[in-house]
This record gives C-alpha cells, structure tokens and sequence, in this order.
C-alpha cells in the first residue's frame, strides 16, 4: 500500500462531485488501505478518494480515541438534528489553516462497508462534523464553502501566503 499525493485547494477536482463504488473488490479494498496511510501521514482525521483525485464516494474517518479507521462506502446522512455546534475544521488539501464552521450536533448516516454490506450508524459532536464534512466534500462542497465571503477570502489569502512561504 502507499502514501498518495493530496490533491491541494484550488485543483478543481476538489469541487467535482464523487461517483458511487459499484465494485466491492481488492481495487476498492487497496484504495481504503492508500486513504488511510495517506490521511495518517497528513496528518489527519478525515480523508475522501477526492482529496486523492479518486472521484469516487469512499471516507476514511479515524478520531484520536478510534483504535482503527472508520471507512465508509457510498455514504449519506439521512438524518441531521436541528441543534447546531461549531467546531474547527481544516483539510489535508489546504494544511495551515482552520476556521470555526457550524454543523449539525447529530446525524444519521447510511454506508456500506468494503464488503458492500448496508449500516447505518448515528454520531454525534467530533465524529458527526466528520461525516458531514467528508460527504460535502464527494458533493463537491469545499469546507470553506460553509464560511462567509469574509472569512473565506480571509483563509485563503493566509493559505496563499503560507505556500508562497513553502510551508
């Protein structure tokens, strides 16, 4: 298995919207086992197949306290509470930089596993802005998206600054 290069904001591939896994196979099995390596040496908590110019809906999610990764196939939240929380977030496509974003506290999601087996699972604080960061970004939708105009222009000029200093 191997570490694979991270596709970096702005590459447009970052705003393409993830195909659904059709096959359940030793390909998908080896591209679940590249995210996780490469979320790891990130460092990070969340990866997608996006961040590593695979469109295609595959999550790996491991919290500091998880003994192992998450990975979700084909995810979707199909609940979400009404109570909202704010919660930093950053990505592995644009390290350096954070900002505070509101999600919902809950969420319901649906996935299948690499067996192509269905769950369903419910998650709550870290682990609920997880999922619904991850599955914005197989919709296309960039964190950042979630700021305003303000803030947004704001992190990616710090972001800009940041690469034009090699950091």
């Amino acid at each position: 298995m191997a570490i694979r290069p991270i596709v970096r904001f702005p590459d447009p591939r970052l705003r393409r919207r993830a195909e659904p896994v059709t096959a359940f196979d030793g390909r998908l099995r080896a591209l679940a086992q590249d995210l996780t390596e490469t979320m790891r040496a990130a460092p990070g908590i969340g990866i997608t197949a996006s961040h590593i110019g695979v469109p295609e809906r595959l999550v790996v999610i491991q919290l500091e306290k998880d003994p192992a990764p998450h990975i979700y196939v084909n995810p979707q939240i199909v609940w979400a509470s009404p109570v909202m929380i704010r919660h930093v977030e950053g990505s592995v496509s644009m390290p350096g930089v954070t900002e505070e974003i509101e999600r919902h506290a809950r969420v319901r999601v649906c996935y299948s596993d690499l067996d192509g087996a269905e769950h369903e699972e419910e998650a709550e604080g870290l682990m609920a802005v997880c999922h619904q960061h991850e599955i914005d970004q197989l919709e296309g939708i960039f964190w950042i998206d979630r700021l305003s105009k303000l803030k947004r222009d704001r992190l990616i000029r710090k972001f800009d600054k940041l690469r034009r200093l090699g950091a």
